[in-house]
């Protein structure tokens, strides 16, 4: 199975503008503190200048040995070998495998979508918004924590939480059963991408079990 990073940035185009920061720059910020996975996300006209942004992160995130995703564009997606991400709105998974062998990602916010999505060769589900978000213009009713509890055990496939998760809300998120948090206003909540990331990073690493046959001595 298709194993998810537990940290899930999304850098969106719209949001990178509204805090003046170029992509790029952000890009490298993000991919050099050490993140394993990257989506680009853009919700406007794809113009040329679009594609050579993604194609420059596809070679960012390679050379990082981070996972680019490009969000809606299966043919962009099969151009530069990346990992796809659709949502509702977009083609279904199974039309998208058309076009693409790599990694897809799907969008649910319900339990409807979320039991459909099984019949699409997704490799692994989003679910949201869990909190309020100002990142999406129309944002879907809010699913909240008690919504991601009761929806985990529809799914084995990896899941990831998304909407307003923060670095104050983000543990409450994997305790009720998400596999891992895309994150995308926070990222830019002090300016500091490469300081934020890392303490994303941090923030998201599995807690180690205690071995009890280990600490007889202790």
């Amino acid at each position: 199975m298709f194993a998810l990073p537990r940290f899930y940035p999304i850098l969106d185009t719209g949001v990178a503008e509204r805090h003046s920061i170029p992509l790029i720059h952000a890009a490298e910020q993000i991919l050099s503190a050490g993140a394993r996975i990257l989506q680009y996300r853009h919700k406007g006209f794809f113009t040329r200048a679009n594609f050579e942004h993604a194609e420059r992160l596809a070679q960012m995130c390679s050379q990082a040995g981070a996972i680019f995703v490009i969000n809606d564009r299966a043919d962009l997606a099969a151009i530069l070998g990346a990992a796809l991400h659709l949502g509702q709105d977009d083609l279904l998974p199974s039309l998208a495998r058309r076009v693409t062998a790599g990694i897809i990602g799907y969008s649910t916010h319900n339990e409807m979508q979320l039991r459909e999505a099984h019949q699409e060769p997704a490799d692994y589900f989003a679910l949201g918004p869990i909190f309020a978000t100002g990142s999406k213009q129309n944002p879907d009713p809010v699913v909240g924590l008690e919504g991601l509890r009761r929806l985990r055990p529809l799914s084995k496939k990896p899941l990831v939480a998304i909407g307003g998760i923060t670095l104050t809300n983000a543990n409450q998120v994997f305790d009720a059963g998400a596999d891992s948090v895309a994150v995308i206003g926070d990222l830019f909540a002090d300016g500091q991408l490469k300081k934020r990331t890392a303490q994303w990073l941090v923030a998201t690493s599995p807690i180690p079990k205690l071995n009890p046959g280990r600490c007889k001595n202790i």
